[in-house]
């Protein structure tokens, strides 16, 4: 039994990390920590959790611990993350990793020298539609893949308005915007399906310089795009276009992936419309024909309620069988760090207008 506490279990961890973990038999949730006590012992009582912090530093050296989840807005990764490393634990962290590629290289640099497991929650490559989709191609199912178009939307990221608890990702050193959330979680998902993307060419449009905090009547300034254009190749040459494009949410259609091929083309939309790439299931379509996604594809207990903890589950069971098997988790740390350096490379793209490459 692997004993996990969470730092930042009252906000995006109450609706998918902790229903994950509370269903699953390789864990025991034993300590949650927010930034003040009431919430956290409201946190550990709805969850079952022994033990609840106010102060991080508590849960990541409790000899009850041994995985700390990192659930913290971005700014707040890499203190808790040392934290957890200096005590020895495994870590999952929520993506982003860090702030930037280089903060994420720093604590990549510091979990292999710590020698301990670390992942992060870039669940879209736990999807079960994706890994269906991925075997669909491998096999041969659309003939040579030749190019990949997607087109998602990006609220609640880059629209006119923004919610309050949200604000803070208007300013780009908060590591959290259209770019490093949504874009980078849709490509996530996208590279097991049609490999790494070797070439970008990007254009990061902002729209609106001050947006509406919603429900008050105050503007705030914001530094982040509104949209992400992308165009760029992989390594199998294939190219792909992909439009993600803010908006001030609810979602409405969520997402619309083609997978062009030499002999037929792959559809995919979100079974439930409004749900993202990474969150929900897929109908996909190859020419006029509907495909079911197999329950093989499927390995968390029917428990796990749909939405994100199915996927997030999926990893911590990853994670669990690198704990066994003494290796690292996919995706890890390392996986991480190419994910951020990618998004760094669509920037620079943006900024200086020229195509980038990626290693």
């Amino acid at each position: 039994m692997i004993r996990v506490g969470v730092v930042g279990a009252s906000g995006w961890a109450d609706s998918s990390h902790l229903p994950a973990l509370t269903a699953l038999e390789q864990f025991d949730l034993t300590a949650v920590a927010t930034t003040n006590q009431a919430s956290a012992a409201r946190a550990a009582a709805t969850h079952g959790a022994r033990h609840a912090f106010a102060d991080s530093r508590e849960l990541t050296s409790h000899p009850e611990v041994d995985l700390v989840v990192v659930s913290v807005k971005a700014p707040g990764h890499a203190a808790v993350i040392r934290a957890a490393l200096d005590a020895g634990k495994h870590v999952v962290s929520e993506w982003p990793l860090g702030i930037d590629a280089d903060e994420a290289a720093e604590l990549t640099e510091a979990a292999t020298a710590a020698g301990v497991v670390h992942a992060v929650v870039l669940q879209g490559h736990h999807s079960p539609s994706a890994r269906f989709v991925a075997d669909l191609l491998a096999n041969g199912r659309i003939g040579t893949l030749e190019s990949i178009a997607l087109v998602a939307e990006g609220a609640p990221f880059g629209g006119s308005r923004i919610w309050p608890d949200l604000v803070f990702s208007l300013d780009p050193s908060a590591g959290t915007n259209i770019v490093t959330i949504m874009a980078g979680h849709f490509l996530s998902a996208l590279e097991p399906i049609a490999g790494p993307l070797t070439e970008v060419s990007a254009r990061l449009p902002r729209t609106h310089d001050r947006v509406l905090v919603a429900g008050t009547d105050q503007t705030v300034p914001n530094d982040t795009p509104s949209h992400v254009l992308l165009h760029g190749l992989l390594a199998n040459g294939a190219t792909a276009s992909i439009a993600v494009h803010g908006g001030n949410g609810p979602t409405q259609d969520g997402f619309l992936l083609e997978l062009i091929g030499s002999d037929a083309t792959l559809t995919a939309t979100p079974t439930q419309p409004g749900t993202f790439i990474h969150w929900g299931d897929w109908e996909v379509r190859i020419g006029k024909e509907t495909l079911t996604v197999p329950d093989t594809y499927r390995t968390v207990p029917a428990s796990v309620q749909s939405g994100p903890p199915a996927n997030i589950a999926a990893l911590y069971q990853e994670v669990a069988q690198a704990i066994t098997d003494a290796r690292q988790p996919h995706p890890s740390f390392e996986t991480a760090l190419r994910h951020h350096r990618l998004l760094a490379a669509i920037e620079q793209s943006a900024a200086d207008g020229t195509a980038r490459s990626i290693s």
